[in-house]
């Protein structure tokens, strides 16, 4: 394999072209950044290089540094870059303070993080107007390393550069030339053209050679600077309280306001390399090369097969799920027909389109007049004529095996040969959905997860006979309208649902042993959930709730724990958040507080289910709660991942960051458990099943991690994979 590098070409006019080559994104490799200082310390000693002109191959500047060495540098396959050297002895000395000569960066396509770094060390920027401008490092658990947070303040201001770093927020070209991080937008032909008289200009003094490193008209004045810098800390603790990056990268731009740049430039060589080998920077990473892994599915995406286009798509059901997935799909430019069974039901369904679509213009994310076209593309019926050149139909209809039966039955008779027929049933076996049509290779699952028009996740499911060309289409339908989507077998609840069903079960049997709701909802949101396992009850509905127990219960009886409690409160009409009252009392404006009128159900479920308080409950820490309610998913997790429902353990990592909210900066669900170690949950879980009963037992794929002392995810290499 070619490794990157960087080009140099001299033209008549004494100006040498940089360009680096390193597809697809021009990553700046350890080669790429050693080559482009040798290049550069070329143009620098040759009389006939008047100016120096940096740009990338193939319409694209540079994605910045590569990720993949990340991963390699902690997992020891290489060792640390010294950031020091590359960002002081290349980027500034080599690059811009030391050069005798100037250079203009000559920016298409894209300039993220260390692109960005290198072009802010030119001496001016010149780009298009659809460039991509920004410093996402912080989503992968570092700080920009190159320079960047000590010269995107003196470019852009600090309230500006804050807001683009702390919330990796990329912008176009205009608005770069607006805050003056470009010099001038001009068309793609013309880039490198103008980038070379601009920098002829600079060198002819027709033009200032500006070092962005040593700017400060655009610096608050240090009292200023400081309490912007006191919000933003704020501000970083509120939203992230578990994250320190943020708060590293604040110390940083502040070290280069208060001491200087140089300063701040040496602080942060040392801070992106103590962050590259953090646990947060390690989740964060495998996050990233796991989500992009998803779409490698053995026996379907290496078999050499194409996807077939989708023109058209139906959806069967205009509720809460269906009116979400057709939004999805107009909002991705899908022509859609929408069936429901009376006038009434099919007015509320587009009516809800509507409302998503509105939300989104409220937002700024729509003009009216994309709206009124995103609309347009919704077709309401009451029967299946419209449905002879449909090339995918999703059933979204409420979960019943006798109707979702009927649909497909009578999907067969009208959709032509080749249309997919797909369900958004969550936890409803497909075997029995199909089980009345002759078209099994075409039958699959397109599980969406609510409000699906939000959700990024897409759950295919495929059953023994589903054919590798229909999960082929389906991958590629999910990633065009912008799905992350994964690829799992046939079971009740399938991958998430029944990989997440311990979560609300073991809350629920600890509340009956007497640990308290909101304690438990507390210490799930302080380890990073977006809410707890109740308020998420409150959320789904309670019926949903009770429905969804009974079909695992039925599934897996050895290991469900069947609550009551459920049953009681919807008994008193407590349903949840559309009631108004569930765990949690609810507000006109869905404002969830605490209600001690829920310990009376309590009581009774305790009475009903025959066990006593364990006061040894009472004296738990919070890390201890958590770990209660999410090894019996990591437990499941392990059977989901030896039954062969989930071909890849990073999956299942997705599967509960996009469809569960597990916080990325922990890695997900079983990168999670590994840093906990399997012999220590098993150890865990065997304590809690002495006590509490087999709902805790741990499975035999568990037991044999824990007793070779191998990771959770390495065990998949087995070869077990029966999808």
């Amino acid at each position: 394999m070619e490794k990157g590098r960087t080009t140099i070409e001299v033209g008549a006019d004494g100006v040498a072209i940089i360009t680096i080559v390193n597809p697809p994104v021009n990553s700046l490799s350890i080669d790429v950044l050693y080559s482009l200082k040798d290049n550069y310390e070329q143009a620098l000693k040759r009389n006939d290089v008047k100016a120096i002109v940096v740009t990338g191959s193939r319409g694209k500047f540079s994605g910045g540094f590569d990720i993949s060495a990340f991963s390699a540098i902690q997992g020891g396959k290489i060792g640390q870059p010294n950031a020091d050297f590359i960002s002081i002895e290349i980027v500034t000395n080599t690059l811009e303070v030391g050069a005798k000569k100037p250079s203009v960066a000559a920016i298409d396509g894209l300039a993220l993080g260390g692109g960005l770094e290198i072009a802010m060390a030119c001496h001016a920027r010149i780009s298009t107007s659809n460039v991509q401008l920004g410093l996402p490092e912080l989503q992968l658990g570092v700080i920009p390393g190159f320079g960047g947070t000590q010269r995107l303040p003196r470019l852009v201001g600090l309230t500006k550069a804050l807001e683009m770093i702390l919330l990796s927020k990329s912008i176009k070209g205009e608005e770069a030339h607006s805050l003056g991080l470009v010099d001038a937008i001009v068309p793609p032909d013309q880039l490198v053209i103008t980038a070379r008289r601009w920098a002829l200009d600079i060198v002819e003094f027709k033009r200032p050679w500006i070092r962005s490193l040593f700017k400060t008209d655009k610096l608050e004045s240090l009292g200023e600077a400081r309490e912007i810098l006191k919000f933003a800390r704020a501000q970083a603790q509120k939203q992230a309280a578990n994250l320190q990056h943020p708060l590293v990268c604040i110390d940083v731009i502040e070290e280069g306001i208060v001491s200087g740049p140089l300063a701040g430039l040496r602080k942060e060589a040392s801070s992106f390399q103590h962050l590259l080998t953090s646990d947060t920077c390690k989740s964060l990473v495998h996050v990233f090369f796991a989500q992009r892994a998803t779409s490698k599915v053995p026996g379907i995406t290496d078999l050499g097969l194409t996807p077939r286009k989708t023109q058209k798509v139906a959806i069967l059901g205009g509720g809460l799920m269906g009116s979400g997935i057709v939004t999805a799909l107009i909002m991705s430019n899908y022509p859609v027909i929408l069936k429901e069974v009376n006038e009434d039901f099919l007015k509320a369904g587009i009516d809800r389109i509507k409302a998503n679509l509105q939300s989104r213009v409220k937002k700024g994310k729509m003009t009216d007049e994309k709206f009124e076209k995103t609309l347009s593309l919704v077709k309401g019926v009451l029967d299946y004529e419209s449905f002879r050149d449909v090339d995918i139909v999703i059933e979204a209809v409420i979960e019943n095996i006798s109707l979702k039966q009927q649909i497909f039955s009578d999907l067969e008779k009208y959709c032509p040969p080749h249309c997919i027929l797909a369900s958004n049933t969550s936890t409803i076996d497909l075997n029995l959905i199909g089980e009345k049509t002759s078209s099994q290779d075409r039958i699959v699952g397109a599980h969406f997860f609510s409000p699906a028009h939000v959700m990024p996740l897409l759950e295919i499911v495929r059953t023994n006979k589903t054919s590798p060309q229909v999960v082929l289409d389906l991958l590629d339908l999910g990633k065009k309208i912008r799905k992350t989507p994964i690829v799992v077998g046939n079971c009740t609840g399938f991958a998430v649902n029944r990989t997440f069903f311990p979560y609300t079960q073991s809350a629920l049997l600890f509340v009956d042993r007497g640990l308290d709701v909101y304690k438990i909802d507390r210490a799930c949101t302080k380890f990073g959930m977006p809410i707890g396992p109740f308020r998420m009850i409150d959320l789904v509905g309670f019926g949903v709730g009770v429905a969804t127990g009974m079909q695992y219960l039925q599934s897996f009886p050895d290991r469900s724990y069947k609550s009551v409690l459920l049953s009681l409160m919807l008994e008193d009409k407590r349903s949840g958040e559309a009631a108004r009252k569930g765990f949690y009392k609810y507000d006109n404006r869905r404002k969830a507080t605490v209600d001690p009128e829920i310990n009376t159900y309590i009581e009774k479920s305790r009475k009903m289910a025959g066990v006593t308080v364990d006061p040894e409950l009472m004296k738990i820490s919070d890390k201890e709660i958590v770990e209660m309610v999410f090894l019996p998913v990591v437990n499941e997790a392990c059977r989901v991942l030896d039954e062969g429902i989930a071909v890849k353990a990073s999956d299942l990592d997705i599967a509960s960051i996009m469809g569960m909210g597990f916080p990325p900066y922990r890695g997900g669900i079983i990168f999670w458990a590994d840093t906990l170690g399997a012999s220590y949950i098993h150890k865990r879980l065997e304590e809690w099943t002495k006590r509490y009963g087999d709902f805790f037992k741990p499975c035999s794929y568990l037991t044999e991690r824990a007793a070779k002392g191998s990771p959770l995810s390495a065990a998949v290499e087995r070869g077990k994979a029966r999808l």
